[in-house]
């Protein structure tokens, strides 16, 4: 959202006051805060404090390396609720305020000064003339805000501000900004010369954010708009420092666009809360960010499976289903998850929990049966939506569980299913409801839900808790998605529990698994579906997936879905899953022999799904123990090149490839021809399909190739110890037994890689290089299969085994 117009003026209709001065700088009785007033001018004599308006600045510290900044006009006006935090011992002693000089009012000094200490994080600002709240980490400036920096906006109705997203379920119904507010409170934070912006969830332009409008508003806009599912307020710089904007409803950004020299974020209302969180490398942002707003939980083996879905408007029934399940095993490909997607609902009614008995008659029969001969994990569809045809919609209504209108009525729309309603999750005993739903679905023979939808949220209702409309749009999808999950949990166990979400605000990566959305079926819906993920993981979620093929589009091209298996089989969870055609590889192959294409053996999809997901399963000792760090650390399974390499200035600005973890790098192939391009950061390299080795420990090196659909840039970084095991039929065996483990040291020195089994159990295999020799070992002793690189196994002998590097 802009406010002026240019550099010296502001928009028509719009007054600002901006924060001129630190007057009154004072620490806080406990020692551990710091406050400042901050006048709207320069204050020379007494009769200057009449008729001045001030911002009351508090800062703050709930953990270790964050501070926490609120700034305030008019301390009695209305605040939107922030996000619940984890805060640290404050008696732990990480956080300490000192004041230098007086900086009490017209008896103190320019030049006084406050700082808040946190870790090696600090906070100073400074009396006198000139405005300024200086962050700094380990005593190296990190950003600021200065001069004009902080500001209150008053509009008039007819000011030349705009706001968006619009529509019944944007931000305003019209574009005016004022519509939204009268008043917003804005900062501008100091970039520097270079400095690159990432995150604010799961957006769908460039991977790098400079020079974009952002809006934190979730909508249902699909993948090729800027609109996004998971819009979070929370972005990281490769200044090493993160912001989060303690803000549930509609915060704006302007990405040095507004002031090319800054990051500036504005609110409805009168007070700006927010934290600056230090790293100094965005894993530790990540390790600090996710401690403070919650870390995803555990997800089970089985998930990383690959997923096959009905897909989405596509008619089936229980022949159908099997049949595709058959044709799966058929063909070799190992399933791990069968998903029901929209229609085992009966039309017009979704969400009454009640399977379509004409397509269905013994659904429970049949979950069995796929349980106990197929092997395969279930899940089902559902959204926060009754339609008024549901059984559930009278019970709804009459308990009080459905969101209304401000006259009483219920809301309801036709958007979607005929006369919905949508379900108030602010009310303790709808979700307790709604939970009770969920564990009819688990107790049929259902392991995980799809939670779809949860963004098309309505401004003008009452919430049962008296919630205000504007801070709920994007916090329902989290009580949500919560009370989905904790059912599961309740069924199943922690560690048991997987949703696949669409929608998320701060905090939805407590309840994984989420997936991208309504991506096109083309290879620009491709890269855009991984420039989103790309954002999201670097806004605390660890787990992500998406629509392998695409999901818009009656029939996806072959090529698109082919090159696109490798990607999806490649990330931390792989779903086959569209709008209006089975995802089943055959009928790809049935299109390319229509279109008179004719494929090798090894390049149809059937052969392209089978080795990528039987790939997939060989890694699963590396996979789930990246995971783990997801679940214990915060640090996702997918990153970007700037977060595993933040200080290559190449892989700053790559993104159009990824780290699966810290050892693997993967560049998906966006093109008919195969050809790729790609970057390979300073290091030793080996191909994972060749073997190849390129040495790049002088700087990095871009490579130019062509890949069949059998192939993808797959490499291995240098220092790794990659544990894996072949021949296996499905995600959930023994990590640690019939291992084979690939060392790859280039020169002397140590690594190595813990397996961790599903019931805690683990076990770390050492790999030492000394000269030529290279020593593996295991710590419990047990024998494996030691490869140097992807060269010919040998065993072990005792968990103990030398290989000549020579």
């Amino acid at each position: 959202m802009k406010f002026t117009n240019g550099y010296w003026l502001t928009r028509p209709g719009v007054e600002a006051l901006y924060a001129r001065s630190p007057y009154e700088l004072s620490v806080g009785p406990d020692g551990r805060s710091i406050d400042v007033l901050a006048t709207t001018r320069v204050v020379t004599g007494r009769a200057d404090t009449l008729n001045l308006p001030t911002f009351r600045i508090h800062a703050t510290s709930p953990a270790e390396g964050i501070i926490r900044v609120q700034a305030t006009h008019w301390k009695g006006a209305g605040t939107c609720p922030g996000f619940p935090v984890h805060e640290q011992d404050p008696d732990s002693g990480f956080v300490k305020a000192s004041a230098q000089g007086a900086g009490d009012g017209e008896v103190g000094e320019d030049g006084a000064s406050v700082t808040l200490t946190s870790g090696n994080l600090s906070l100073t600002m400074t009396k006198g003339p000139v405005f300024d709240m200086a962050f700094a980490c380990e005593g190296k400036g990190l950003t600021h805000a200065r001069g004009k920096s902080l500001a209150r906006f008053a509009l008039a109705p007819d000011a030349a501000v705009s706001t968006q997203p619009v529509g019944e379920f944007g931000v305003a119904p019209t574009a005016r900004a004022y519509d939204e507010s009268p008043v917003f409170t804005a900062i501008q934070l100091g970039l520097s010369v270079g400095e690159r912006v990432y995150g604010f969830g799961e957006r769908f332009g460039p991977y790098l954010k400079n020079g974009q409008s952002i809006d934190i508003w979730n909508e249902d806009g699909g993948t090729a708009s800027e609109q996004g599912y998971k819009d979070i307020p929370f972005y990281m710089t490769s200044k090493g420092y993160g912001v989060l904007v303690n803000n549930r409803g509609h915060v704006s950004f302007e990405v040095a666009t507004e002031n090319t020299e800054t990051v500036q974020f504005s609110v409805p209302g009168e007070v700006l809360d927010f934290y600056l969180i230090a790293g100094p490398n965005p894993e530790r942002i990540l390790e600090r960010y996710t401690a403070l707003v919650g870390r995803p939980a555990k997800v089970p083996a089985w998930s990383y499976g690959l997923w096959l879905t009905t897909s989405f408007t596509t008619k089936y029934d229980e022949e159908t289903v099997t049949s595709m399940i058959d044709g799966m095993a058929q063909r070799h490909i190992p399933l791990s998850v069968f998903h029901y997607d929209c229609y085992w609902m009966r039309e017009f009614h979704w969400t009454d929990f009640q399977w379509d008995r004409r397509f269905f008659p013994d659904i429970e029969g049949t979950l069995g049966r796929l349980h106990r001969e197929k092997g395969l994990h279930v899940c089902a569809w559902i959204n926060p939506y009754i339609g008024q045809e549901s059984v559930l919609f009278d019970q709804a209504a009459d308990q009080g569980y459905l969101v209304r209108k401000p006259n009483g009525d219920i809301w309801q729309t036709d958007l979607w299913q005929a006369g919905m309603g949508l379900v108030d999750f602010t009310n303790p005993d709808a979700c307790k409801w709604f939970k009770e739903q969920v564990k009819h679905l688990l107790r049929q023979g259902v392991d995980a839900i799809k939670t779809d939808f949860g963004e098309r949220i309505p401004a003008d209702v009452v919430w049962f808790d008296g919630s205000d409309p504007a801070s709920m749009h994007n916090w329902y999808t989290q009580l949500y998605n919560q009370t989905v999950f904790k059912a599961i949990e309740e069924v199943y166990g922690k560690g048991q529990a997987c949703l696949y979400a669409r929608s998320a605000t701060v905090g939805g990566q407590q309840q994984p698994v989420h997936w991208g959305g309504d991506c096109e079926s083309t290879f620009n819906g491709m890269a855009q579906t991984l420039r989103a993920g790309l954002s999201l993981v670097s806004s605390g979620f660890g787990f992500w997936s998406h629509d392998i093929g695409g999901f818009e589009g009656a029939r996806p091209d072959p090529a698109v879905y082919k090159r696109w298996i490798a990607f999806g089989l490649l990330s931390s969870h792989s779903r086959l899953h569209g709008s209006t055609v089975y995802r089943v590889p055959w009928l790809f192959d049935e299109e390319d022999e229509r279109r008179g294409v004719v494929n090798p053996p090894e390049q149809t999809a059937v052969s392209v799904l089978r080795k990528f997901t039987r790939l997939k399963i060989s890694m699963m000792p590396y996979l789930y123990q990246v995971g783990l760090g997801a679940h214990e650390r915060g640090v996702p399974v997918m990153r970007s090149m700037f977060m595993e390499f933040p200080d290559d200035r190449t892989a700053l600005d790559c993104d159009r490839q990824y780290m699966l973890g810290p050892s693997l790098l993967v560049a998906p192939v966006f093109s008919y021809t195969g050809d790729v391009e790609y970057y390979l950061p300073k290091g030793v390299w080996t191909d994972w399909f060749t073997g190849r080795q390129v040495d790049c420990r002088q700087s990095g090196q871009w490579m130019h190739e062509k890949h069949g659909f059998d192939t993808v840039p797959l490499w291995v970084r240098d220092g790794t110890v990659l544990v894996t095991r072949q021949g296996q039929e499905s995600t959930e065996y023994a990590y640690g037994t019939d291992s084979r483990v690939s060392v790859f040291l280039a020169h002397d020195g140590r690594a190595s890689a813990t397996v961790t089994e599903e019931d805690g159990s683990s076990l770390v295999f050492q790999a030492e290089r000394s000269g030529n020799a290279v020593t593996i070992t295991s710590s419990d002793g047990r024998e494996f299969t030691g490869c140097l690189g992807m060269g010919e196994g040998k065993a072990s002998r005792n968990g103990r085994l030398v290989l000549s590097a020579a």
